[in-house]
């Protein structure tokens, strides 16, 4: 889609936004399970995984003619970030003090 103003660029980016925060909270669900289920703190981190995701999505970036780095350093983000939010659901889960 070829927009004709600032206005319509923006209508569009807040339009996906929306989309991208939906399925961030649907994801950050699933990241909430994982707390649930794993039985060490230690597994928290999966740095093979990590990367395994971090490939797969510079992969899909590149069919989709998106600048892999911008993906990358977004999903690098997005990981840390479920990182934190994951060892907080496994310490209330848990009944331990959140920091």
């Amino acid at each position: 889609m070829n927009c004709s103003s600032m206005a319509e660029v923006r209508a569009n980016i807040d339009a996906l936004d929306e989309q991208i925060v939906a399925l961030l909270a649907r994801r950050t669900g699933f990241v909430a399970q994982a707390a649930r289920i794993k039985g060490d703190e230690s597994q928290i981190v999966d740095k093979a995984r990590i990367e395994y995701i971090v490939n797969r999505v510079k992969r899909q970036a590149a069919g989709l003619g998106a600048p892999d780095d911008v993906v990358e350093a977004a999903y690098r983000a997005l990981i840390d970030a479920s990182i934190a939010f994951e060892r907080r659901q496994f310490a209330l889960l848990r009944g331990k003090a959140v920091s």
